[in-house]
């Protein structure tokens, strides 16, 4: 996958290495920043974008889904939204930058990213994750600012600390770097809104760690405008009997390119994750996970659900490999689907490696429309149709959201959810 004569350039692929030309000397960073940005940059441009012909994009074909850029909006202004739970601890960026970081919980330390991209620390993290990672290169070779977070050993961090990212249009680059020290417990949301008609492309890499025994929540809460494109990319590695709680809900975006790469690095950790994709109009969501059981006595369970409306297109890729040391793994993988409508599609594609003979690993996958019976009982109890088929797509996903104790935050998303139904049902 070479960009050669052959292989003619894209407009997007040419305004890519346009921009990186244009930026390049205001992008933040020291000397050894600006080489792995170069590096990274390299090989993207080596390679292009992916086609269906590379494994991890074969039903992502990112050549041909992102034809073009948007343009840089350099007047774009995007304004402050309300915290997804009234008493959560809000780090703001506006337009792709982190604003000023005000009192934080004890225990919490918060820094803008920038600073780290300036005094060069942020350089040996800027890596690809592995020779498909077309989202870590442009993310790296474009990074401006996001936050870098740490959890003080012991530290319980009692309310919610919401990463709010709200944009008007363009371009924006953001890295979260989180680190949870021993027996530290912490809820975090990922958020992200969009508030303009015209298109953005956001790039998003969030990079944790979680120490021995600790507890962390994360939530991916995607809300982008119905122009943008958004390529965003969770990495986590889990020490000893750390508990690490993944909640993914897609409720927005033209084109949606969500990986997860998770590491179990220490015995008795526990790796849940839960995802919630609803499409419509003509979108495209990928929702692609890599789980990697490498130690022994070690736990996962991922539930995905996905409800597809009209013509949009959806795809989730799950593998999960178990070592050969990895003896009593237990792994377990199920992906449920809601067709809508006669032009929904959604391609699942669910693996297993297993190299270890003392595991439970198991895998499922169904599709489905709404049950007639179902509906009937409810309508022969005098509700109307478009009710009870609300009734009946609302609980096929409220039980994964209700798996979060906090009842604000379980609030906050159904409502997320049913107002996305209101208006694609």
């Amino acid at each position: 996958m070479t960009l050669q004569a052959a292989n003619r350039l894209t407009a997007a692929e040419t305004q890519l290495i346009d921009a990186y030309t244009n930026q390049i000397g205001s992008l933040p960073g020291d000397g050894a920043v600006l080489l792995q940005r170069d590096n990274l940059f390299d090989v993207l441009k080596r390679q292009g974008l992916p086609t269906r012909r590379v494994e991890s994009f074969h039903y992502t074909d990112l050549k041909a889904l992102l034809r073009a850029l948007p343009a840089e909006e350099i007047s774009a202004i995007a304004h402050g939204v309300k915290p997804i739970v009234a008493d959560a601890s809000v780090l703001a960026i506006r337009q792709g930058v982190a604003q000023d970081v005000g009192m934080m919980p004890e225990g919490l330390t918060v820094t803008a990213y920038r600073e780290s991209l300036k005094d060069g620390s942020a350089a040996p993290a800027l890596t690809a994750y592995n020779s498909e990672d077309t989202i870590g290169r442009i993310n790296g070779a474009f990074v401006r600012d996001g936050f870098s977070l740490s959890v003080a050993d012991g530290a319980e961090i009692e309310h919610l600390i919401e990463l709010q990212s709200v944009h008007a249009a363009g371009h924006l680059h953001l890295r979260f770097p989180a680190s949870f020290g021993k027996g530290a417990k912490a809820t975090v949301v990922e958020r992200h809104v969009g508030q303009s008609e015209s298109a953005a492309l956001a790039t998003v890499v969030a990079d944790l760690s979680l120490a021995e025994g600790a507890e962390v929540t994360w939530i991916i809460l995607q809300g982008e405008g119905d122009a943008d494109s958004h390529l965003g990319q969770i990495r986590a590695d889990l020490g000893p009997n750390a508990k690490f709680r993944l909640f993914i809900i897609n409720a927005g975006g033209k084109l949606v390119r969500q990986e997860v790469h998770v590491k179990t690095t220490g015995e008795g950790s526990d790796f849940t994750m839960r995802c919630v994709n609803l499409l419509g109009g003509d979108t495209h969501t990928d929702v692609t996970m890599t789980l990697g059981h490498n130690v022994p006595h070690t736990t996962s369970t991922e539930i995905i659900r996905n409800i597809v409306f009209d013509r949009a297109k959806g795809v989730f890729q799950g593998m999960i490999r178990v070592a050969p040391d990895a003896q009593k793994t237990d792994a377990r993988m199920a992906c449920n689907t809601l067709l809508m409508s006669d032009e929904a599609e959604f391609s699942v594609k669910p693996e297993l490696e297993i190299f270890a003979d003392d595991v439970q690993c198991a895998h499922g996958a169904t599709v489905t429309d709404i049950q007639k019976n179902h509906l009937y009982y409810l309508m022969s109890r005098g509700i109307p149709e478009k009710t009870a088929r609300g009734l009946l797509i609302n609980g096929f996903v409220a039980e994964i959201v209700e798996e979060l104790e906090d009842e604000a935050l379980v609030a906050a998303l159904e409502e997320i959810i049913t107002d996305w139904l209101e208006h694609h049902g």
